[in-house]
């Protein structure tokens, strides 16, 4: 009698595996995967609000000089960035990895103004 409850228990468990795996696709699309990385541009922002706006708001002057209209290339400001200069602190890679800090460049040259010539 325990065995045959036993084979019942598991031959309805069967069934309902069975039904249910066995369903119709969803209705909705597969769309290709999810991004998995966001543009550097848009990481560096977020980078740069956190740790560079409440002195060089949206890139232009303020408490730290305007960064829009300096053409200094990525290895001067990547430089910059972690030796700091004048006021500027030094920020390490704890505070600020060099992933990020790449990134910080990237959406600086994304906003930059200076054009050669200026």
């Amino acid at each position: 009698m325990i065995l045959r409850a036993v084979l019942c228990g598991l031959l309805a468990t069967s069934l309902g595996l069975a039904v249910g795996c066995g369903s119709s696709r969803r209705s909705e699309p597969i769309l290709g995967p999810p991004p998995l990385d966001e543009p550097p541009e848009r990481r560096g922002e977020v980078v740069f609000m956190k740790q560079c706006h409440q002195c060089h708001p949206g890139g232009a002057g303020g408490l730290g000089p305007g960064l829009n209209n300096k053409p200094a290339p990525a290895a001067a400001i990547k430089l910059q960035i972690r030796s700091g200069l004048g006021a500027m602190p030094a920020f390490s890679e704890k505070e600020i990895s060099d992933a990020d800090v790449d990134a910080v460049i990237a959406y600086m040259m994304s906003i930059r103004t200076y054009e050669k010539g200026d």
